[in-house]
């Protein structure tokens, strides 16, 4: 930085043109006040000496963060296809699947992590486990994987009734199939007339109306662009998936998961599901 020289040779004090340098002025800068800085740079609180606890600890609050972030897009998108908005939600589904490729990167500093490391601070975690996880099952609900048994770890809890709700609330993929049938597809009532805690099973009303969209992508050309969103989606919540059990993997080998959950096995059928099932299956058939 350059100062400048009065007519006395001295070179001004640059302090007076940052209000910000002035510590008795302001408690906190504009930035920490608008997004609570202070108070989140607080909520580290590693137990042993590990090298390793405080990053496992703040790169697990990023991907609650980033959890959370992907709650409110996916729920706006589902909001705007139920309004028959799809332009809207493409845009939408366009950020959300940046979140995403953000959400997959977070397990690079994961498996930056030997076993040894781990080892070092694990026993600290007793009970804890990425499985009872709130904002992940509240996604996997929104997106469509509902299973009633999933809301059994958080029974009791302060989670509970969020977890809960969102299972009686349709999915992103109702909404989409909402779209689907207004627009003239031949989908079933049946689709529509499940309860709403019910797991989705696939249908072959639902894989025809997207043969049809696939088939004239022209003609259905919102309709083919909010497919390949959702496609997006799924392969990156694939992937996500995929890097999770490769990761624990690579740390733990075939031991029991944290808080005494499966590891490995559970993963690793975790891995295999697919959200948007007739989106997958149709393309056998084009």
């Amino acid at each position: 930085m350059t100062l400048s020289a009065d007519r006395d040779g001295r070179h001004d004090d640059p302090s007076p043109s940052c209000p910000y340098l002035d510590d008795h002025t302001v408690p906190s800068t504009a930035y920490a006040a608008y997004a609570h800085m202070d108070a989140l740079l607080t909520l580290q609180h590693p137990q042993t000496r590990a090298a390793a606890e405080p990053g496992f600890i703040i790169m697990s609050q990023v991907m609650e963060l980033l959890f959370k972030l992907l709650h409110i897009e996916f729920a706006a998108a589902r909001d705007q296809l139920s309004r028959d908005g799809v332009a809207e939600a493409l845009w939408t589904l366009r950020r959300a699947v940046r979140v995403q490729q953000a959400a997959l990167s977070s397990w690079d500093f994961f498996s930056a992590m030997t076993p040894g490391e781990f080892a070092e601070f694990r026993d600290v975690l007793g009970e804890a486990s990425g499985f009872q996880s709130a904002s992940y099952r509240r996604l996997e609900f929104l997106l469509g994987n509902k299973n009633p048994h999933m809301v059994k770890p958080h029974r009791g809890k302060h989670s509970s009734a969020a977890v809960q709700g969102q299972l009686q609330e349709p999915s992103l993929y109702d909404a989409v199939l909402g779209v689907l049938r207004r627009r003239g597809m031949a989908i079933v009532d049946e689709v529509f007339t499940r309860a709403a805690d019910e797991p989705y099973e696939p249908h072959g009303s639902v894989e025809q109306a997207w043969r049809e969209v696939y088939a004239d992508p022209v003609r259905h050309h919102d309709l083919y662009l909010l497919g390949e969103s959702l496609m997006d989606v799924a392969e990156s919540f694939a992937r996500w998936r995929y890097t999770h059990l490769t990761v624990v993997q690579r740390i733990l080998g075939g031991k029991s998961g944290t808080g005494g959950t499966e590891g490995v096995p559970w993963l690793t059928r975790i891995s295999e599901h697919r959200f948007f099932p007739e989106l997958w299956s149709m393309r056998t058939s084009l």
